[in-house]
């Protein structure tokens, strides 16, 4: 009768076992919980055995596995930077809520010197691309855009030029 009763205990266990939803994130972790939702840029879910909601950033998950079905959702590829030459595959995230599961590492600024005669567009172009390359430096995937300022003509630098700045914070998996 124990033998029955222990048996039945281990299968309704691997059974609700068995419901757990997996999310796999980049930096090798394994949440457990239950996803409730998809969204564009984020994951809600709640954690086993809680009914809190709590959100993820959908670019420190590389898959979901649905306990329930086994089927198997990837979500984003793992952006590996090796250094200054990858600043290309860095991303800039404009909202808060695309941090969630990344690791802060520190600030990063780019901008364009004070004398040049560059255009608006290139200007910020030139910055962006300071304010990547700072990031890749570190070894880091993804900037949180904190700042993004630019002055035009002879008030910006007394020699009629325009001056383009942006800060960020930078993040890992």
């Amino acid at each position: 009768m124990k033998k029955i009763l222990l048996l039945a205990i281990f299968f309704v266990g691997m059974a609700m076992n068995a419901q757990v939803d997996k999310i796999y994130k980049h930096n090798g972790e394994i949440v457990d919980g239950k996803v409730i939702k998809l969204e564009e840029y984020t994951i809600i879910f709640k954690y086993d055995g809680e009914d809190a909601e709590n959100t993820i950033s959908k670019y420190a998950v590389e898959k979901v596995v649905y306990g329930k079905s086994g089927r198997v959702e990837d979500v984003t590829e793992k952006i590996t930077i090796s250094g200054e030459a990858d600043w290309e595959k860095v991303v800039i995230l404009e909202d808060k809520g695309y941090i969630a599961g990344l690791k802060k590492d520190g600030e990063v600024r780019g901008k364009t010197g004070m004398i040049n005669y560059h255009t608006g567009n290139t200007g910020d172009k030139k910055a962006e691309k300071k304010l990547k390359m700072e990031a890749a430096k570190m070894g880091c995937p993804f900037i949180l855009q904190t700042a993004d300022k630019s002055t035009v003509g002879a008030s910006s630098n007394g020699l009629g030029g325009s001056q383009a700045i942006k800060k960020g914070i930078a993040y890992k998996y």
